[in-house]
């Protein structure tokens, strides 16, 4: 089945009949490798010091960078709640209470009540207080020292 050439004007060859481009070897050969990864146990490797049957189980360690199960380490709680459970102590053991204010002023008496912005402070013999947390200092208890 031979067919004229429009542009030479001479015989053209099917493609069927035209025989496999050669490759280079080496490429044939490099594509045709595998890598094989030989499964290890740890019981295979055992160390000369460690007598047969004595041998330390340790868990698998994680794959670097997967410590915690997830991949990325997780954010820091927002809230720790410390302050809240100090208050929540203070409070159910009525314990007597010194406020310091950011001016100096300081302020005796029990812990009522808290929330959020402010807490309220119950005084004997006075009028009770509700006082917003940013104007306070610092606070300790009525029997340990003063931090000043």
């Amino acid at each position: 089945m031979a067919r004229k050439s429009v542009l030479t004007g001479g015989d053209m060859k099917d493609a069927i009949d035209s025989p496999p481009a050669d490759r280079p070897v080496e490429a044939e050969g490099f594509a045709n490798r595998k890598l094989i990864r030989p499964s290890l146990n740890r019981a295979d490797h055992n160390h000369a010091q460690t007598p047969m049957g004595e041998q330390r189980e340790r868990p698998d360690r994680p794959e670097r960078g997967d410590r915690h199960g997830g991949g990325r380490k997780t954010a820091p709680a927002e809230q720790t709640n410390a302050e809240n459970f100090y208050y929540q102590k203070q409070m159910q053991s009525k314990t007597p209470m010194v406020i310091v204010l950011g001016d100096g002023e300081e302020i005796h008496g029990m812990i009522e009540w808290y929330d959020k912005s402010c807490i309220k402070v119950n005084r004997n013999g006075q009028s009770n207080l509700l006082i917003y947390k940013p104007a306070i200092k610092y606070m300790y208890k009525e029997g340990e020292n003063s931090r000043k």
